[in-house]
């Protein structure tokens, strides 16, 4: 056991400081993990709760507090019923984002 640590020491030992010091995420998940429930699979966004909601484009100046009360705001008015809200806010707030701050 104890020279098979030994050969993993040497192991990163081999390794450069940068990769040392990077994170493994590996096991991360790169996108959005939505919920899975039955209402989910017909669950379709409105056009009309698109067009309603407010646009951050990551401007000097732009506030995103701001943003996020009017897109809280907007959505709250418009959720299906049987639809949590964070399962609706995670689809609906992409569409918020505009210019830069889709980036």
């Amino acid at each position: 056991m104890e020279k098979h640590n030994h050969l993993n020491n040497m192991a990163d030992n081999n390794k450069s400081l940068k990769e040392l010091a990077t994170p493994n995420v590996m096991y991360q998940p790169w996108c959005i993990q939505y919920l899975e429930f039955e209402q989910a699979k017909s669950y379709e966004l409105n056009s009309g709760l698109i067009h309603l909601l407010p646009k951050f484009h990551r401007l000097i100046g732009e506030n995103p507090h701001k943003h996020l009360k009017e897109f809280h705001v907007v959505c709250s008015t418009m959720r299906p019923h049987g639809i949590p809200k964070d399962y609706s806010n995670m689809k609906t707030f992409p569409f918020s984002l505009d210019g830069a701050a889709k980036d």
